[in-house]
Formats: structure tokens, sequence, C-alpha cells
């Protein structure tokens, strides 16, 4: 086993049963956490079901020495989300961590894209975030500590094509996350956000139609999901106690730390605006600072490090 820096902590990790989730799972307990890998396995797109995946992370784990549980139940039903949350508390007798990880795409041209596409992104990642977190939210009132780890991400962020329904989800979950900062830090509980960098099964959905698609699919390749897991095992663990309300962002071996919106130009008229004035002093006077329409792909240009 690694070093105990998660020595007796409780850590419920959703998604852990492949790619990136199971990357946090794993490093929890070799840190000394004691993990609920939660894994619906379903497909891609969120169809489906498989308890194998967590079987095997939970199995991976215990062969090294450490402890696990595994839950199959889905984040997107409010009782299962509270189900996963008492699996950690009636097995391990309490709870200290959440890792939001849970995840499907449905990518599909906006002008293209149905409402099951929606309905069913939103579902698992933001709805199902908010129901394991609010699940989870009594008993970390009740102990004042606890901490939430919640995946965002730069479709979200910045933006791409043809991922509205994720992108919505993502950026959705900056705004619950940092309600949960906010609304629960009196009890010591904080809430963060990673956006990760890294090749798994669901970015393998992204088109390779063109050269430059192919190339920037390539690149992606290079980032395995292990390497987001140092960067949650660190927010996780006591050491970050003043940690919270925060975008971070890893790709490869480079960690960001994202801006958040703020105003930036300031416009004022003491006879008020009307929209001809707003089109003659307004829009003109902020232009120069107006953000290009840009996905993450030419925000994030070089290559990994």
């Amino acid at each position: 086993m690694s070093s105990q820096l998660l020595q007796d902590k409780v850590v419920v990790v959703t998604g852990a049963g492949r790619g990136i989730g199971k990357g946090i799972a794993l490093m929890a307990a070799a840190h000394g956490a004691r993990v609920v890998v939660n894994d619906l396995g379903g497909a891609e797109d969120g169809s489906g079901s498989d308890a194998s995946p967590a079987d095997e992370v939970v199995s991976e784990i215990k062969n090294a020495g450490g402890e696990a549980i595994a839950s199959y139940a889905s984040v997107t039903d409010w009782d299962a989300a509270h189900e996963i949350v008492e699996t950690a508390v009636g097995f391990f007798g309490r709870i200290d961590a959440v890792v939001n990880n849970a995840g499907n795409l449905r990518d599909a041209i906006f002008h293209k894209m149905t409402e099951e596409d929606f309905d069913s992104v939103i579902n698992v990642h933001l709805k199902g975030s908010f129901n394991v977190s609010r699940a989870a939210a009594t008993h970390f009132r009740a102990q004042t500590s606890g901490c939430f780890v919640n995946m965002t991400s730069t479709s979200g962020l910045i933006g791409n094509f043809g991922q509205a329904n994720y992108a919505a989800a993502k950026l959705g979950i900056v705004g619950l996350s940092k309600s949960m900062a906010l609304d629960m830090g009196r009890f010591r509980v904080r809430s963060n956000c990673i956006a990760p960098f890294a090749w798994s099964r669901l970015i393998g959905t992204i088109p390779t139609n063109t050269e430059e698609e192919k190339a920037r699919v390539a690149k992606i390749q290079q980032m395995t999901p292990d390497k987001i897991a140092p960067l949650a095992i660190a927010l996780i663990s006591d050491g970050a106690q003043s940690v919270s309300g925060q975008i971070f962002g890893v790709r490869n071996n480079e960690i960001f730390l994202f801006n958040q919106s703020r105003p930036i130009r300031f416009a004022h008229t003491a006879e008020g605006w009307t929209p001809d004035a707003v089109l003659n002093r307004v829009i003109p006077a902020f232009q120069s600072d107006f953000f290009p329409l840009e996905r993450s792909g030419d925000v994030f240009s070089w290559d990994p490090m």
C-alpha cells in the first residue's frame, strides 16, 4: 500500500468501474481509504447494466490489501443514490468524501439532438451529482466534515461541437459545486471541481473524420485516466481543508486552475439605456473584450506535457 494520506476515510466514487473513476478508487484505497466502488456498468450511452466492472475494481483493491465494497445503484434515482451513501455508512460506519464521476455521452449536433439525448446526459451527470451529494450532505452536516469532488469538463467551461447536453450538464455541475461549497462551508464541508483530460471509453466517441480530429484524438490518448487521481486524492485529504469552491483541470502532467465568471467591463448612463444606445455605445466599447467562439482544442492548443 502507499502512504496513508486518507487513512480511515470512507470515500464513495461513482462511475468507479472503469477509467477515471477506477483510477481514483484504486489510489484512494492505496492511500488508506475504505472505498465504495459505485458503477451501474452501463454502456457509453448509459444503457444496460453489468456488475462485473465494480466487482473487478473491488477485487483489485482487496488483493492489494485495501478495503472496498461494490455498489451497482444508479445515480439518476433519488432512492438508489441514497442507497449508495447508506452502503458506505452501513458497511464502514461513516462517509467522508464523494467523488461524482459517473457519466454517459449522447453526442449529437444541436439541431439533431433529441429530448432523450438531452435528458439522459443531464440525469446522469447533473442530477446524479445532486442526488449522491444530497444523500451525503445530511451525514456531512451531522459530523461537521466532508468533501465533494465533482467532475466538470472543458466542453462546458469552454465549448465543443456536438455536446450541448454534456456541456450544459458539466457547466451545471460547476454551479452546483459552488453552491454546495457556499451552503455547507459553515459545517466544514468542501466542494471542488476537476475538468479531466483523459482518454476513456466515453471520449472514445469523439469523431475522427478529419486529419485534424485524428491528430487531436491521438494526443488525448496519451493522457491516461490514472493521471487524474492524484489531484482528486489531494483534494479529499485533510491537507486541502482550505480549498473549496475551485475549478481545477488536469491534462497529462499539467494541473490548471480555471478562472470563474466575473464582470470585466462596465458601462453606465444616467438617462437609462435604450436599444439604440446599447448598439451604438455599449457593444462597440465591449467588443474588443468579447470572447471568441472557441472549442476546448483551440484553447489547449499545445501538446500535453
